[in-house]
């Protein structure tokens, strides 16, 4: 499957399957180098993250889900959000590079009206492309989202959602519109 559909498609399926809400967040990990096959880390391709970035922007934009991105371990897996979006959150001073940071992160760093970085964020959904371990952006509780997109090249791709945590055992009831 070309890049630019299966991006868009597990887009299109996540939004769905975590029924995700305007207003809500997604954190988005990817690997340009993992898409071609090669370890994570070693083969940066900013016209593959410009790609892939176009699709999701465009999908979750559409959505009004705001899209947050994780750098690579390189920056401490610093978040690239839009300025706007900052509220309680520590902005770090960093921008990201091919060579540090992934060349997805410095597409969405380049391509975002007002990028500031950010040290750490708490998002509704997330996929992962390539193996970036996005769970540290997650909320509790995370839950896996069977995408039917498998692979964004040949890059791994999975994705999760949250939930509230639940309490009071067997006798209590749930509101199953957050679920």
């Amino acid at each position: 499957m070309e890049l630019k559909t299966a991006a868009r498609n597990a887009a299109l399926e996540l939004v769905d399957k975590a029924r995700l809400k305007q207003g809500q967040t997604v954190i988005i990990g990817c690997s340009t180098s993992e898409i071609m096959g090669q370890r994570i880390g070693s083969q940066s391709n900013m016209d593959i993250g410009k790609t892939i970035y176009d699709e999701l922007f465009d999908v979750f934009s559409k959505h009004g889900v705001n899209m947050a991105v994780q750098c690579c371990e390189h920056l401490n897996r610093a978040i690239i959000v839009e300025q706007e979006f900052v509220k309680c959150h520590k902005v770090v001073n960093v921008v990201p590079t091919p060579e540090a940071g992934g060349a997805f992160a410095a597409v969405v760093y380049k391509s975002f009206k007002n990028p500031v970085a950010i040290e750490e964020i708490e998002a509704d959904a997330g996929i992962d492309i390539g193996g970036t371990m996005i769970g540290m952006h997650l909320k509790r509780v995370a839950v896996p989202v069977r995408l039917n997109i498998r692979y964004i090249g040949e890059a791994v791709v999975l994705a999760a959602r949250t939930r509230p945590p639940l309490i009071g055992g067997n006798r209590a009831s749930y509101n199953e519109s957050i679920m």
